[in-house]
């Protein structure tokens, strides 16, 4: 069975939007992927009129927190541009074949592809430039940041649609529920490295690090 791959719609986000946005995605992927009890929680935005449902876990808010806060260092070191973050979930195969081997290897089931246009505010143009007609840069900047801001908060509700889409046509792959304690399969976050300024030199050297084979046989 092949690892399914959801590539969510890319988002124009600023740098102050990025904590909702995320915070909002991942754990709305995490929610209808949770196994046995969960304590579902409401959670509003404060950017934008979307009402989201965690699991009521504080070990995976934590983890989700300290991804997007790394997340965030990185985008500062690295503005205007393109990124991702993924969520991999993955089977956890020992390596019996060698026998002095103790590796374990990730088998990916499913992965989704948080797409993110991340850039910085605009600055108002100053007035002064424009004697002979004068226009109020903070008017119109103001329209424009609603407009833009109605504009993302109906694309993070596509967003949102496409996760539920998505999981509700792709099931077959998923694996028997795993013998362990938590709400989770096994999970993991990956955001650009700090050394690299591509995510996908940061994929491969994990797929060095855990083995080479991401899909199920």
């Amino acid at each position: 069975m092949n690892c399914e791959v959801c590539q969510l719609k890319e988002l124009d986000v600023q740098s102050h939007e990025i904590g909702e946005v995320l915070r909002c995605i991942l754990h709305t992927i995490m929610f209808h992927r949770a196994l046995g009890l969960v304590r579902p929680k409401d959670v509003d935005l404060q950017l934008f009129d979307i009402t989201y449902v965690q699991c009521g876990d504080i070990e995976l808010e934590k983890k989700i927190d300290e991804k997007i806060e790394q997340f965030i260092s990185w985008v500062e070191k690295h503005p205007n541009k393109k990124s991702q973050v993924c969520l991999s979930f993955y089977e956890v195969k020992n390596n019996k074949a060698i026998w002095f081997s103790n590796k374990v290897e990730r088998l990916h089931w499913e992965q989704w592809y948080i797409n993110l246009n991340v850039f910085q505010h605009p600055k108002a143009h100053s007035s002064k430039s424009h004697q002979s007609k004068v226009v109020d840069p903070g008017e119109t900047s103001s329209d424009e940041e609603r407009a833009r801001g109605a504009a993302l908060e109906a694309s993070l509700r596509e967003v949102l649609f496409q996760i539920i889409k998505f999981v509700n046509e792709k099931k077959d792959h998923i694996p028997a529920i795993p013998s362990r304690e938590g709400i989770s399969f096994p999970y993991d976050i990956t955001i650009p490295s700090s050394s690299d300024n591509t995510f996908g030199m940061d994929m491969i050297k994990r797929m060095l690090q855990t083995g080479h084979p991401t899909i199920l046989s």
